[in-house]
């Protein structure tokens, strides 16, 4: 769990070092002078061995000054015991003699490879996606995976493919979510991510597919397929003015009374206004010179 670290402030600890170093130091060198004079009494040897101790702390008391750059945590452990971290930048004193790793609290991004897989209609495609991500405990980060880097891209390749194998490339169906509908997809992407790495302490900032394409091998079919899909579509959309064209058409003329037709006259016309209207090329047209009915 991550816990803040017992610090002071590196320059005052520093300075008190300084001072108590040079106190000892010249306490030690007082009673050996001391001691030689007086022909090695015990009571100043035991005062230069004492001096001479605090001096040595002083010095491994050194070892305790550490500095966290800003975006930056150190995890501080005493002899293998996580003991807290420092993520405050600036000149600290720690624990003497503990080992602090530091741990990189920027944001960072890295892109997945191409994957190739198959989407929920079964039919293969190659899928990649672009992280963002930052840690944000650095315990987590540094003993809950060995790797937090290599952990967050493993996931994230797995999130990918489990994503891609959930959704079709084309969703011909509007209540289904298509791999194409970038803002679903990003939002489910960061979503399952975020649950993925959690344990690793890192906070997904987004994630967002960057490149999505039908495999090589059905490339070109599934190109002729959509052509084939839009052709349809657009084909049933002027179908559908087309229509209503006509029938505002009859109403008309009906309501204006222009012309009188019978069922089969007024079939005949209909035939004839979607033939005009619903063809994909233009229409010839031919003058009756005639009755009406001849």
């Amino acid at each position: 769990m991550l816990k803040p670290a017992f610090r002071v402030n590196g320059f005052v600890a520093l300075a008190v070092i300084v001072v108590l170093f040079l106190a000892f130091g010249a306490a030690t060198i007082a009673a050996l002078a001391a001691a030689t004079r007086t022909g090695g009494a015990p009571l100043w040897w035991l005062i230069a061995i004492v001096a001479g101790l605090g001096a040595l702390v002083a010095v491994l008391a050194l070892t305790g000054l550490t500095i966290v750059h800003p975006n930056q945590a150190r995890v501080v452990q005493f002899f293998g015991r996580y003991v807290g971290s420092v993520s405050d930048p600036g000149f600290h004193w720690v624990i003497p003699l503990s080992e602090r790793r530091a741990v990189s609290l920027r944001v960072r991004n890295f892109e997945t490879q191409r994957l190739k897989v198959n989407d929920a209609d079964g039919n293969p495609v190659e899928i990649a996606a672009v992280v963002v991500y930052r840690v944000v405990d650095s315990y987590q980060a540094t003993f809950a995976v060995n790797d937090y880097e290599e952990y967050v891209e493993t996931q994230s390749e797995a999130a990918v493919r489990h994503l891609a194998t959930t959704h079709p490339y084309d969703a011909h169906d509007e209540e289904r979510t298509s791999l194409r509908d970038g803002a679903l997809v990003a939002e489910e992407l960061t979503e399952e991510l975020s649950e993925r790495t959690a344990t690793a302490g890192i906070e997904v900032v987004e994630a967002r597919i960057t490149h999505l394409a039908y495999a090589p091998e059905i490339a070109q079919a599934m190109l002729v397929r959509q052509q084939a899909a839009q052709v349809v579509a657009a084909r049933q959309r002027i179908v559908e003015g087309a229509v209503g064209m006509v029938g505002l058409a009859l109403d008309d003329l009906a309501e204006k009374g222009i012309v009188e037709l019978d069922g089969e006259r007024r079939a005949t016309m209909v035939s004839n206004l979607l033939t005009v209207l619903c063809a994909d090329r233009s229409t010839q047209p031919v003058v009756n010179v005639g009755s009406l009915y001849s």
